[in-house]
């Protein structure tokens, strides 16, 4: 394969200095003025490029969506690069334990890893395409969104949207694995539990009580252990709240659940299995409320033919690319892939720790990542 992206002039510290700005503007999801700072960042970045931009503004309570697009006219359907700005980390978190540095190989700060160093690497690559003179095989479009970490309320049907114009995605969450990709990613379901009980005195009239916490026991007990790993199903009690005072019988207790299966038919019959949970004791009553809000990212012929082509664009460029077995944590990706749109994920900059302290980057992985972003634009015709 003759690449040109494989030579196209991108400098180490240009996008080391890049992706410092990014991420020394801390944007937590619920941060909208700090996501939106980002987002200004982006632009600016785009500045000088032939590109239009479509700034949505946020909803309830949220940071808007930034859609930037080739402005070359053409009747081909484009390539999507999707990327969130929020990160988990709250604000405080680059000025406490986790400061942006580097050490060695190591780029460290909130959000790095997951996922302003992948975003950063796309842009990048774009930019250096654009300035070599090389024209990008079909047009390209990226959205960059503000609420994936928390399952993506607001942005998912503007994804959904262009998804259904698209004739591929790439998706710029971090590497797995050692630089792996992501061809499969797992569904995720989301259930909130609620027991109720009858309150009493816990000493005077213990026996007059019904207990909402001993009942979210059970209930608890039953939801993981639904777990069955030989399946790839797993379920999660993440949280749990009841009662209002030690001497009180708990008349309520809430739950929340995660959910993560392997393809829809699987989903399905979970879903059924935790919308029909029953109490134990007949005093106490339990609702449970949700559904599957990240369908399964099954990995399709389409997909396969996707990650074929871009194993030899790394080839070119000098390096393995390989992809991870189906992998349990949830992505925009989800989306684009469940509406048959060849979607390829994990193609950020490698590295470990996302949502910790640890988070980083890996240096070596920058320049080889852009140029993949960039060889996959310039030849997925």
């Amino acid at each position: 394969m003759s690449l040109k992206a494989a030579t196209i002039p991108l400098h180490e510290d240009e996008v080391i200095e890049g992706i410092r700005r990014w991420v020394t503007i801390e944007s937590p999801t619920y941060d909208a003025s700090g996501i939106e700072a980002v987002l200004d960042e982006v632009e600016k970045d785009f500045e000088g490029l032939p590109v239009t931009f479509d700034r949505r503004p946020g909803v309830d309570g949220y940071a808007g969506i930034l859609k930037v697009s080739t402005a070359e006219p053409s009747n081909e359907k484009p390539i999507l690069v999707l990327t969130h700005m929020d990160t988990v980390h709250p604000k405080g978190t680059l000025t406490g334990r986790l400061p942006f540095r580097r050490d060695g190989d190591k780029l460290f700060g909130p959000g790095l890893y997951d996922m302003k160093g992948g975003a950063y690497l796309a842009v990048a690559g774009y930019r250096a395409l654009i300035r070599a003179g090389v024209t990008p095989a079909r047009p390209v479009t990226f959205l960059f969104t503000p609420d994936e970490e928390v399952g993506s309320p607001t942005s998912r049907a503007a994804i959904e949207e262009e998804a259904r114009k698209a004739a591929y995605v790439l998706v710029t969450e971090p590497a797995r694995d050692g630089g792996r990709i992501v061809t499969a990613r797992k569904g995720v379901g989301r259930f909130h539990l609620v027991t109720h009980g009858r309150p009493a005195h816990a000493g005077a009239r213990h026996q007059d009580g019904r207990s909402a916490i001993r009942e979210m026991a059970h209930q608890i007990l039953a939801v993981e252990g639904m777990t069955d790993y030989a399946r790839g199903i797993t379920t999660t009690v993440g949280l749990v709240k009841g009662g209002s005072a030690a001497n009180v019988t708990p008349e309520t207790c809430t739950a929340e659940i995660d959910l993560r299966v392997p393809d829809p038919a699987v989903g399905k019959e979970m879903v059924d299995r935790i919308l029909g949970l029953k109490p134990v004791d007949p005093d106490v009553t339990v609702r449970v409320e949700g559904d599957i809000n990240r369908p399964a990212y099954p990995k399709t012929t389409m997909i396969v033919d996707m990650l074929e082509r871009a194993q030899a664009v790394a080839r070119s460029i000098g390096f393995d690319l390989q992809d991870c077995p189906m992998t349990g944590g949830g992505s925009d990706g989800n989306f684009t892939a469940a509406l048959g749109v060849p979607t390829l994920d994990g193609l950020g900059i490698d590295g470990a720790g996302a949502h910790t302290l640890d988070e980083h980057g890996l240096v070596s992985s920058i320049l080889p990542r852009a140029r993949l972003l960039a060889g996959l634009m310039e030849t997925l015709r």
